[in-house]
């Protein structure tokens, strides 16, 4: 295989496959979309991984989990973590990779008798690269107290990979204050990639008119980065977040 000197990773909040207020289902749109904007790698928070009443009632529902049908011929790989189990199904994170996924892996950081929430961890082998990319899909919950205990967890995922590990964090951090931004850049290192070129993360919530930070891409130890700014408009009919992508070289 040839080397791959820039890599397209995507994050996006799917909303489970409605668009804002559960007003139309999307998915195939949205699958336009994912394609047309040829990423390597994409980053899903709240994707399907089955419900057997929507299955049932709503047209064009698809016979896969939502994210086989996204990842499709494009995306060779996935992975995915069941967060949130109910009795018609369950929804989770999930990895979509052009490269091999060698391990993955579901971190449950919910808050007792609050929403479900994980992180999904993926190493992905980069053909050409002597390192693997390590990739952790990421969203965290409501309220500010369960966060600040989220972050420790996902701190703790980091601290058992190797030194100098290329590594990308991304998906919905719920943030809105940006109370975690501070501690994941100077104490955890980690660089979000819109706050380095933009001063600030990139505002994704609500995607008919953005004006809150939920989403994140945040790096550590890649060569280079470059942020790439979605226009909200054509998203507007697809989720109620707004996508967020950067390209790296390891």
């Amino acid at each position: 295989m040839p080397s791959h000197s820039i890599i397209k990773i995507l994050t996006i909040n799917t909303h489970k496959g409605f668009t804002a207020f559960n007003r139309r289902f999307s998915l195939p749109a949205l699958r336009d979309a994912l394609r047309a904007t040829l990423a390597d790698v994409v980053c899903l928070q709240e994707v399907s991984g089955e419900h057997q009443t929507l299955a049932r009632a709503v047209p064009g529902w698809p016979t896969a989990s939502h994210y086989e049908y996204l990842a499709d011929t494009v995306w060779r790989d996935y992975a995915y973590g069941r967060n949130a189990v109910y009795p018609e199904g369950h929804h989770g994170n999930a990895v979509l990779s052009r490269f091999p996924i060698e391990h993955s892996e579901n971190i449950d950081v919910s808050i007792e008798g609050h929403e479900q929430r994980g992180l999904l961890y993926c190493r992905l082998n980069i053909p050409g690269k002597p390192v693997p990319l390590h990739v952790i899909c990421v969203h965290l919950g409501l309220k500010e107290p369960h966060r600040q205990a989220q972050l420790e967890k996902l701190w703790a995922v980091i601290c058992q990979l190797p030194e100098n590990a290329p590594l990308v964090v991304a998906g919905d951090f719920n943030d809105w204050r940006q109370r975690l931004h501070p501690r994941l850049h100077e104490q955890n290192g980690m660089e979000e990639v819109f706050s380095r070129e933009f001063g600030k993360p990139a505002r994704t919530f609500p995607v008919w008119y953005p004006f809150l930070r939920l989403d994140r891409i945040y790096v550590r130890h890649v060569k280079q980065c470059k942020p790439l700014p979605f226009s909200s408009g054509p998203w507007r009919g697809l989720s109620d977040h707004a996508p967020l992508a950067v390209e790296i070289s390891l």
